[in-house]
């Protein structure tokens, strides 16, 4: 072996160890990362509501909750978690996801293929529409109402007509991603409660993938039953104030992501699709 080509060779290793060393590099690492939540105040919660569906505005937060007999829609005050008005979505409906849309507040049901509409002011039913398959959770993002159904897939509505435009698949990793319950547009992303987990999934309205977690872990009763699950987001925009609760839980939590990303084998088994 000649001069030239040993000093050839002994480069081509120095790069493919670097980009060994590249590679296994936290920086590297492609899937997305996983934070625990910070609490920055505990407020009351109606421990009997079985919630599906929460939104904040103008100061007050909107609530949907499920269960066939018990299902409706509240108005609370955050801070005392009083209920200013409320109004009940009779048998054999289950309340799901809901959604502001101007003066109108619309909610899904579970399997009925219905939803309703009502005056966001006064509660006052104002009609109902009709969809496929499921409903689950709801939001909007300024042009589009966009509605969850269980599975991998978010449709995005017409927010006037609730004709379907478009629909984008949710993946982590690749890895198609189903149970995507409550969401809430923030900043630009679409947020998620992943249902029968602790996380909460920050996804791109462009390409669906999956830009990291929030692990609320921590957070509800310590006696929680198996279906009293985290389910429920609400944001703040003008405050930048995030607000999560579960099913059944006495507490509503204001919350912030924590700066150092945790280890969760939840999330990494929701990215292993692949491998199987």
């Amino acid at each position: 072996m000649g001069r030239r080509t040993w000093f050839g060779v002994v480069a081509v290793l120095a790069l493919l160890a670097g980009a060994g060393w590249w590679l296994l590099s936290p920086a590297a690492d492609p899937r997305p990362k996983v934070y625990a939540v910070e609490v920055v105040a505990t407020l009351p919660h109606d421990s009997q509501a079985f919630t599906e569906g929460l939104l904040f505005r103008d100061g007050l937060l909107y609530e949907s909750t499920g269960e066939e007999g018990t299902s409706g829609i509240r108005k609370v005050k955050p801070e005392s978690g009083e209920v200013l008005a409320r109004q009940e979505l009779g048998f054999p409906y289950f309340g799901e996801g809901i959604v502001a849309w101007k003066d109108r507040l619309l909610q899904v049901t579970w399997k009925n293929q219905t939803g309703f509409i009502y005056g966001i002011d006064d509660f006052k039913p104002r009609g109902s529409f009709q969809y496929s398959g499921e409903g689950w959770g709801m939001t909007e993002d300024g042009t589009s109402i966009i509605l969850s159904d269980g599975t991998p897939t978010l449709r995005f509505l017409d927010p006037e007509t609730l004709a379907q435009r478009r629909t984008l698949a949710v993946t982590v990793n690749g890895c198609p991603l189903a149970n995507l319950n409550e969401l809430e547009w923030i900043e630009g992303e679409i947020y998620a409660n992943i249902w029968q987990t602790d996380l909460i999934a920050r996804i791109d309205p462009a390409s669906g993938a999956v830009k990291g977690f929030l692990d609320v872990t921590a957070l509800g009763p310590a006696d929680a039953g198996t279906d009293d699950v985290a389910n429920g987001i609400a944001y703040d925009a003008a405050g930048k104030r995030l607000f999560v609760t579960g099913k059944m839980w006495p507490q509503l939590y204001q919350v912030r992501a924590g700066t150092t990303p945790v280890e969760s084998a939840a999330a990494t088994a929701l990215g292993e699709c692949a491998a199987k």
